[in-house]
């Protein structure tokens, strides 16, 4: 008797410690910005918890663009709050995360860690590191490309631009065919991070500097950005175009060419809640550059961060390490458009076959150049998209905000 009840009171006690263990579930809170398209992501997390039925992943999302999802940020991470436990943050804030603390380093957590991101392009690693550390895991990457209608350069018998004065004569000579509402040329000019990249693109493919904007290079490529406005080239409402109305005015059939970034494609291919108008007709290139001067490209993308104050750090450097891999990052290029931040799957049949511009782009984000890396960075992006914008809306001269850029950026980047 005595045996039975020692064994049941074992078979009880097993059962509860089963019972612990099976609700002993780790929640995985994952915050991103609603434009990096969380339906992408879904099934990959789908995946993940199938293969680690201990750890969910719960997606928040919120802010339409990198400043609002930063500005969130800042304001629970500056709290010290627990609660996220993994965040998508835009490559220029590593620096400033990994200042404030915010950031957990992931050095500790990946065993061989040197040899483990020798596959992955040195961009994206040297944007996640600061300090001789790694604070962040590449999502993906991008770089701002040339998008162009191939049928419309066909139509009117026009070669792609590889300068801007050809740019501008293709894409008038468009526009004057077209008529309607065509745009020749689109360009972000809100004050937003895009807007940033479109004025260090023109500023550097005129031979220029970020610590020398008030120059002939500044001159020539804010003044290009102007006079498209002035010429009605672009549209009137630039000074408030943002990324993804850039995305969405092309896709509708009314820009001939523009600069955006490698999610547009996805769009433009019918992948996309809007309809497109112009499925097959688009075409890639890198951007045009002044005279004989090298194109240039600003290099983008996003990665993953571990809260510093979060509960679950381990299980989250599982999570990105599984988001890193190859498998993984081809499907989110194949079903995403995503630019992988895996050399190998630059020359992948899967890959090429869903986005065949990627092997001719590669190189293009292979020598894409970083914005100023500094934990100054938001006050930098401030200055030079206020200014940027403040001149394509007219209210400022190309001089006058030249200037006061140069002045107000001088002691922050030294």
């Amino acid at each position: 008797m005595r045996t039975r009840l020692t064994l049941s009171a074992a078979l009880a006690v097993s059962g509860l410690m089963l019972s612990s263990a099976a609700n002993a579930v780790t929640t995985l809170n994952v915050f991103m910005g609603s434009q990096q398209r969380p339906e992408v992501f879904q099934p990959l997390f789908d995946r993940f918890e199938k293969a680690n039925p201990d750890i969910k992943i719960k997606i928040e999302t919120g802010g339409a663009t990198s400043e609002a999802q930063n500005q969130y940020l800042t304001t629970v991470l500056a709290a010290r709050d627990d609660t996220l436990d993994i965040f998508l943050i835009d490559v220029v804030r590593t620096a400033t995360f990994a200042a404030a603390g915010w950031a957990e380093p992931l050095n500790s957590y990946i065993s061989g860690l040197d040899a483990y991101l020798g596959s992955f392009l040195p961009g994206p690693v040297n944007a996640a590191t600061y300090n001789g550390k790694l604070y962040a895991m590449p999502a993906f990457t991008d770089a701002q490309f040339l998008y162009y209608r191939k049928d419309l350069l066909s139509k009117y018998k026009l070669s792609v631009p590889k300068t801007w004065d050809e740019l501008t004569a293709a894409a008038t000579k468009i526009q004057k065919g077209e008529g309607g509402n065509m745009q020749g040329f689109n360009f972000q000019g809100a004050p937003i991070e895009g807007t940033v990249c479109n004025f260090l693109e023109t500023l550097w493919t005129a031979g220029g500097d970020a610590r020398n904007v008030d120059s002939a290079a500044g001159r020539q490529g804010l003044g290009f950005l102007v006079d498209s406005v002035k010429s009605r080239l672009s549209s009137p409402a630039s000074a408030e175009m943002k990324t993804d109305d850039s995305r969405q005015q092309f896709q509708a059939g009314n820009v001939a060419m523009g600069l955006n970034w490698s999610y547009a494609w996805a769009h433009f291919q019918g992948n996309s809640p809007q309809p497109t108008t112009v499925k097959g007709n688009v075409g890639v290139a890198p951007l045009p550059a002044f005279g004989k001067n090298a194109s240039a490209t600003c290099t983008g993308g996003w990665e993953w961060g571990v809260n510093a104050y979060g509960n679950h750090k381990k299980e989250a450097v599982k999570l990105l390490q599984f988001m890193s891999s190859v498998s993984v990052q081809r499907e989110m290029a194949v079903n995403g458009a995503y630019l992988p931040v895996r050399k190998s799957l630059y020359s992948d049949k899967a890959v090429l076959a869903a986005n065949p511009h990627f092997k001719a782009l590669y190189p293009v984000v292979l020598k894409a150049r970083p914005r100023p890396v500094t934990p100054n960075y938001p006050k930098v992006s401030e200055i030079i998209r206020n200014n940027v914008s403040a001149a394509v809306a007219g209210s400022k001269t190309v001089d006058a905000a030249l200037k006061d850029m140069q002045r107000d950026l001088a002691p922050l980047l030294k």
